[in-house]
């Protein structure tokens, strides 16, 4: 999905920063926050094609936040992909169940994150 919009929600401005390099040369358009609280008003604002998601925030945690996003109506259908350093197991299970559709622990390899980013996105349109 070309031109497709991303939102990094990630309080780590050099994981942000990381991430949008591997997206916008792959045609992507980026967005950011800086915390879960301002991720969820932006995707409720904006309506990206994708959310990439961290888990440890001040604040509201990133579990928190997906589950918010996905309980939504008006964002229930926004796919989000955690990003995280959180590698354990029982985290991807957990993640998954707030809602997000995959998981990637940090930090991601980008032919990964991109095959990801494109597998979901093709089942969204």
């Amino acid at each position: 999905m070309a031109n497709a919009r991303i939102l990094i929600i990630d309080d780590s401005a050099t994981e942000v920063f990381a991430l949008t390099r591997m997206l916008e040369p792959a045609g992507y358009r980026v967005l950011s926050a800086n915390s879960a609280e301002s991720g969820i008003a932006t995707a409720l604002s904006e309506r990206p094609d994708l959310i990439l998601m961290d888990v440890v925030m001040p604040g509201m945690n990133g579990f928190q936040a997906t589950r918010k996003l996905a309980k939504a109506p008006q964002t229930a259908n926004i796919p989000i992909i955690m990003v995280t350093t959180k590698d354990q197991e029982t985290d991807r299970i957990w993640g998954m169940r707030q809602g997000a559709v995959e998981y990637v622990v940090k930090p991601p390899v980008e032919a990964e994150l991109l095959a990801k980013i494109g597998a979901v996105l093709a089942r969204r349109s």
